[in-house]
């Protein structure tokens, strides 16, 4: 079973989402700089496998806990939208992790095929912020009383994964014109506020689901 106006509004929440500049984002980025498109494929996929777990068991307790407890649910999503709107408010002023900074672009890398999928899969994986941000996003989109591996999860699955590799594969490609930008402070600052904004409206989008 699928509920397709879930599906249809997940799709551009999630390439909205993905499209943020963050930790893969900006190393998709570097090393489109620095090594190429066709060898930071392998870290795109070493990224893809480590997202597919981590939404896979972010969906697992989300839909645990949806089903026993529906009020921890809600205080749940509201936490997860302000949680958002906070990163939104740090990248908006520059700061934080998840932000740009022109000085993380200056280096080159050097690294051999399995190293690129084991940092892809690192990165994934050990990234609370990733843990959080599913966590916090797929529980509007599940269907209600239903169990986790269904085909409406299938296709969220399906639509986290197309969205990570695209956005990835955008941020390679286009990494050496973005890199002469990113140089400029200017540039960052405007790149982070216009992130930090789509951020904090997710995050309001959130809440008002939890409500």
């Amino acid at each position: 079973m699928i509920d397709p106006t879930k599906i249809l509004l997940f799709i551009p929440t999630m390439l909205l989402i993905s499209a943020t500049p963050g930790m893969c984002m900006t190393l998709a980025m570097s090393l489109g700089m620095s090594v190429g498109l066709r060898r930071t494929a392998w870290m795109m996929a070493g990224e893809i496998a480590g997202v597919a777990i981590v939404s896979t068991l972010s969906g697992i307790g989300v839909a645990s806990l949806m089903i026993r407890y529906p009020r921890a649910f809600t205080v749940f999503t509201l936490l997860g939208g302000l949680y958002m709107g906070w990163l939104g408010l740090q990248m908006w002023h520059s700061r934080g992790s998840m932000a740009i900074h022109a000085e993380a672009l200056a280096g080159s890398v050097a690294v051999s095929r399995r190293s690129l999928v084991t940092q892809g899969f690192v990165t994934a994986i050990a990234n609370p912020k990733g843990w959080a941000f599913f966590i916090a996003l797929i529980p509007p989109f599940l269907l209600s009383g239903k169990h986790l591996f269904n085909l409406h999860f299938a296709v969220i699955l399906l639509v986290i994964i197309l969205s990570e590799l695209l956005c990835m594969t955008l941020y390679a490609v286009g990494g050496k014109a973005l890199g002469k930008l990113l140089r400029h402070r200017g540039n960052v600052a405007i790149i982070n506020r216009t992130a930090g904004t789509l951020m904090i409206a997710v995050g309001l989008w959130l809440i008002l689901q939890g409500r």
